[in-house]
């Protein structure tokens, strides 16, 4: 795991150059502790923070070709290595080090482009060829890792994370406030562009050639949508999940380093964990984290899993005091307001993780890949009832339903009938991405300040996540079509938590559920072996079952909730007025402060449950203060 960054120019660099390169490189250093490069030609500016993986000893980079004609800085693990060099070598090409850095030189000079479709695992790499001064960046096909790119003038910047462009003092942090109702709908941004003007993401699947001074971005994958649905034998199901997931598993422990398991207690980390303990030949270490609150703890069922499979567990407790000390440095390190409350506890464990070991593995992905959360046979049902509610009840005698369960919403019956077919249109929309967390559109207009309240619209909230939805046409199921947009917006924002959670600690985390081999089966299996019924994920429990404990293959999944609504309807409630409805907040003009304040008031009261939106503007107002204010990173005040 690394941090890469650069400036390449269509005609020749300035002279600061360099030096603005190096700062690049240095805001990434908790990326990689271990060694730092750079490669300079006057048109290109490469530069890498290396944290040691794989060839500890002649891994570094810049890595160049043979000649120094191609050049190139990474970030990840190619884990088909060894099979690629052995080819690469069969054809000719000399190789220096034992890096999996080395096979990408060598691949584009043998395939060019097309060097990306032989490689296996998580990657984010910038090239530059020399000879024709053109430089190429791809990220890996799920979005595992990070890359981030914009333009100014006659020149491309890139970086594994936004601060890295910053730090260039070639860009000026400007919000990209049309992107806010989409931030405030889904919690993050689904497409290229993000809450800065002007930078934007290079998508998974995606690669980049800078040429001449154009940039051209081209798709290089996709999930096979042509296949979703397609059957096959169900005796030959089961064994060849488990056996690509036995496959990944093991590719993905490739390290000259000591590699753990971040155990959650939950079905997917200990699948991973399971097989981990069955393929090494040491003693498997697990890292598991919980809150001290008993409602919002797993931990039996880690420890149940590490006792089963013969690991050492480490276990770490935090509090409401850890995690609102820790929240403003990880919105430093996010770049961006941070989605999802769980990304505290991440980095927690992550922390702990780093004491013991280099490398983590976890069960991120397995849930988009085969229909894990509630959400799924929640959708499916009401999309159902809903179209025939609509053929059979009048529009008129609807509407009357909807408001009153609307007007119901405070209470649990009538916040859950607020959320179904009686009161929603059968739409992806209100179905699927106006969910539980998110402040709805007709809630941004009451709360945004009256100059932003035009941008609310579902087509500003939902057209990206609506855009992936559609791709997939009458042929397919309706999971289909939900599990593919997730794929493509959901996870690729939990992917960028866990990078950049886990390299706060430099640590760095792998996913064997989304090695590509692997999705495309998952894509290829007929509804009933993801969803079946309310049974979620039925291929994962079947292949499981020889490997993990009954108690969790049965088990109703919690995620990862932190009680964040508790400590802001209470203790930390004073502490979110300071920030919201402080001076810098209001003038900033962004929310309207007297929604603002009655939101934190009728939360506090429990007159109605708004933690999540809480969460939503108060990382929104942290961000601001932190990267468009560039006061770094903030203190908040102490609890009385």
């Amino acid at each position: 795991m690394c941090g890469i960054a650069g400036i390449v120019s269509s005609d020749i660099l300035q002279p600061d150059a360099y030096l603005r390169a190096l700062r690049m490189r240095e805001v990434l250093v908790h990326r990689g502790p271990d060694q730092a490069g750079v490669y300079c030609d006057g048109v290109a500016a490469l530069t890498h923070r290396r944290l040691n993986i794989v060839d500890l000893t002649t891994g570094q980079q810049p890595m160049s070709n043979e000649d120094g004609n191609a050049w190139v800085v990474f970030n990840g693990e190619i884990y088909n290595h060894a099979a690629v060099r052995r080819d690469l070598e069969g054809r000719g090409h000399t190789y220096r080090t034992r890096s999996d850095t080395e096979s990408i030189v060598h691949a584009y000079e043998q395939w060019g482009d097309d060097c990306v479709h032989h490689f296996r695992g998580m990657f984010a790499f910038a090239l530059w060829d020399r000879s024709k001064r053109r430089l190429l960046l791809a990220r890996d096909r799920l979005g595992i890792k990070p890359l981030y790119w914009t333009r100014v003038g006659d020149m491309l910047l890139f970086g594994s994370e936004i601060k890295a462009i910053l730090a260039s003092g070639l860009v000026e942090p400007k919000p990209h406030l049309a992107m806010l109702p989409e931030v405030l709908g889904a919690r993050y941004t689904t497409g290229a562009d993000t809450l800065y003007t002007g930078i934007q993401k290079l998508l998974p699947g995606h690669r980049l050639i800078f040429e001449r001074g154009i940039a051209r971005i081209e798709q290089y994958w996709d999930l096979p949508i042509e296949r979703f649905g397609a059957a096959m034998p169900q005796e030959d199901v089961v064994g060849r999940f488990r056996e690509l997931l036995a496959e990944s598993t093991r590719m993905h422990l490739m390290s000259d380093v000591p590699v753990g398991m971040l155990l959650s207690g939950g079905l997917d980390s200990s699948a991973i964990a399971a097989i981990m303990a069955q393929s090494t030949g040491s003693r498997l270490h697990t890292f598991s984290i919980a809150f001290r609150e008993t409602a919002f703890n797993e931990l039996d069922y880690a420890r149940t899993v590490s006792q089963a499979i013969g690991a050492t567990p480490h276990e770490i407790l935090i509090d409401d005091r850890d995690f609102f000390e820790a929240l403003p440095r990880l919105v430093w390190h996010e770049d961006e307001p941070i989605a999802h409350p769980s990304s505290v506890p991440l980095y927690f464990v992550s922390k702990l993780a780093r004491e013991h070991v280099t490398v983590v593995l976890t069960g991120e992905g397995s849930d988009e890949l085969l229909g894990g959360y509630g959400k799924y046979p929640r959708v499916v049902c009401n999309w159902r009832a809903g179209r025939m509610w609509s053929q059979l009840v009048p529009k008129s005698l609807r509407h009357v339903i909807a408001r009153s369960l609307g007007r119901a919403s405070a209470g649990s019956i009538g916040r859950y009938g607020a959320r179904s077919f009686l009161a929603m249109d059968c739409t992806p929309e209100a179905m699927v991405f106006d969910n539980f967390a998110a402040i709805r559109v007709s809630d941004q207009q009451n709360m945004l300040a009256p100059a932003l309240k035009p941008l609310a619209t579902l087509a500003r909230a939902y057209s990206g996540s609506a855009a992936f939805f559609n791709k997939l046409g009458a042929s397919h199921t309706l999971l289909d079509r939900l599990l593919y947009a997730d794929v493509k917006t959901y996870l690729v924002e939990l992917l960028m938590k866990q990078d950049q959670m886990s390299m706060a600690a430099s640590i760095e985390s792998r996913v064997p559920f989304l090695d590509h081999k692997l999705v495309e089966f998952c894509a290829s299996l007929p509804d009933e072996w993801k969803l079946s019924g309310w049974k979620t994920k039925r291929i994962l429990r079947e292949a499981m079952k020889p490997l993990v404990p009954e108690v969790v293959l049965t088990r109703p999944k919690m995620g990862f909730p932190v009680p964040f609504g508790a400590w802001t309807s209470g203790s930390w409630n004073p502490v979110m007025r300071d920030v919201l409805l402080d001076r810098r907040t209001r003038e900033r003009g962004i929310f309207d402060a007297t929604a603002v304040d009655r939101l934190l008031r009728e939360h506090a009261t429990g007159k109605a449950q708004r933690g999540d939106w809480i969460w939503s503007l108060f990382n929104l107002e942290l961000w601001f203060r932190t990267s468009i204010d560039q006061q770094g990173i903030q203190t908040l005040p102490a609890v009385a």
